[in-house]
């Protein structure tokens, strides 16, 4: 079930926010709940990051390309 929520913008943001949404045909109300789910998915991502990243590093794990090369 979905619920209202309010929030309060400046202006010039809402003003930013409609011109978006006409340029894009999408309601301002979709476009905002996209962006809250990227922002939510990002914050996830971060979270579990922060805690595997003390394992990975007790496997000498340290970056991305460390990743790749297991995978190989």
């Amino acid at each position: 079930m979905n619920q209202a929520i309010t929030i309060r913008i400046p202006q010039e943001m809402r003003k930013d926010l409609e011109e978006f949404s006409k340029s894009v045909d999408k309601p301002v109300s979709e476009i905002v709940r996209e962006s809250l789910k990227k922002s939510l998915t990002i914050y996830r991502f971060r979270k579990l990051r922060n805690m595997v990243l003390p394992f990975a590093e007790a496997q000498g794990i340290l970056t991305d390309e460390d990743v790749f090369e297991m995978m190989k």
